[in-house]
């Protein structure tokens, strides 16, 4: 409106959307991998491992997610030094047909609880008693530099870690995001991590203590209380990981920190099969479960956020811009891109999508993605098949 009516600017071009929707471009927060690439697979030929991150970019991007945190479950130190450099913000580096963008990597692990592990390998879990230069020892101190110029954006760890709580100021001070998951912790250890400075809650009731009712656990951080921070919060809505009444008694919860995640690893956007991973284990993929092979054990998702923010609508019968605003404002506002990313603001980035929304007389709703634009170029457009990437 301030464009048009206060300084009268007539727009080149008028594009008919046809009651379909605009909205930002997607955000995923915890993204493993897809189409066949890992991030945490490091070559010995590391411009190997560059093709690769624009080959997904450029894939990545036609599922509505033009922006994420290239995630790295727990590793040993060496793939963290080598990895980190090639995920950092791609900053200045602004060309529309790369893709999708990072913004920053997300350490998920290795400071994790042993007995919450989930499929991250237990050989490689660590405390920290020496506080932070165990951190700098483990992703690398020339990626943890002063001030909010590094490649990590997020830290995913277990508070009640042996050295962890001590930890969480001085990452908070150089820029990077704490996020409280993978743990043990109480209440009273996951309050204790907010007023350390931890913002987050990565894949609330996943790999966690559960909610009881004389010991909340980390989802009675969530509870609205005079003089406490709510910390933001990560949500798998795959159909696997929680229930779809779990998804809505979490957003209904806090619906101001809610995030939409895929969790999602490698195997997303492959065919059904089985997959090896890099410490020996195989993977089974049926549709969007990922299982360890022999077990039941679930290791991470193959679903796309598109699928997650369609299941989401479904489950709750939020209203479109409630759903929208868990995969762009809000996290955008999460890792501090606030009026960047995840708006439609004037001066903010155009990373755009074209939604088609329908909803059905029997209830049943569909939501698919029509058109992206990155950086205000259009770089897929579905319904005619064409692709700049």
């Amino acid at each position: 409106q301030e464009v048009f009516y206060q300084h009268q600017v007539t727009p080149d071009e008028t594009i008919d959307l046809k009651g379909k929707i605009l909205c930002p471009g997607f955000i995923d927060v915890q993204f493993n991998g897809a189409f066949g690439f890992d991030f945490s697979t490091v070559p010995q030929d590391m411009a190997v491992y560059q093709k690769g991150l624009k080959s997904l970019n450029r894939h990545l991007v036609k599922t509505g997610v033009t922006s994420y945190l290239p995630t790295l479950p727990s590793q040993k130190p060496e793939v963290y030094h080598r990895a980190l450099p090639y995920l950092a913000p791609s900053g200045t580096g602004r060309n529309a047909l790369e893709g999708s963008e990072s913004l920053g990597a997300h350490c998920e692990g290795p400071f994790l609880s042993p007995t919450k592990n989930g499929i991250h390998s237990p050989d490689v879990l660590q405390e920290a008693p020496n506080g932070f230069a165990d951190l700098q020892a483990c992703y690398g101190a020339e990626n943890m530099p002063e001030g909010n110029h590094g490649p990590i954006s997020m830290i995913t760890a277990a508070p009640e870690v042996h050295g962890i709580q001590n930890c969480i100021p001085e990452a908070t001070k150089r820029g990077i995001r704490f996020a409280i998951g993978h743990t043990e912790a109480t209440y009273e250890q996951a309050t204790e991590a907010i007023q350390h400075g931890a913002t987050m809650v990565t894949h609330l009731f996943n790999a966690m203590r559960p909610l009881h009712h004389r010991n909340p656990g980390v989802f009675g951080v969530l509870g609205k209380a005079e003089g406490k921070e709510r910390p933001y919060y990560g949500v798998i809505s795959d159909g696997i990981h929680l229930h779809p009444t779990t998804v809505k008694i979490a957003w209904n919860a806090h619906p101001d920190g809610f995030i939409l995640v895929t969790d999602a690893m490698y195997t997303a956007g492959q065919p059904d099969g089985v997959y090896d991973w890099t410490n020996g284990d195989r993977w089974v993929k049926k549709g969007p479960l990922l299982t360890r092979e022999g077990s039941d054990t679930i290791a991470g998702s193959s679903a796309t956020l598109i699928e997650c923010v369609r299941n989401f609508w479904t489950w709750t019968h939020a209203s479109i811009p409630e759903v929208v605003r868990a995969v762009t404002s809000t996290p955008a506002e999460m890792l501090g891109w606030k009026g960047v990313k995840g708006t439609l603001d004037p001066d903010a980035d155009a990373d755009l999508l074209v939604l088609d929304a329908r909803e059905e007389g029997d209830g049943e709703r569909s939501l698919n993605v029509d058109q992206v634009y990155k950086f205000g170029t259009l770089v897929h457009d579905a319904s005619s098949g064409m692709s700049e990437l």
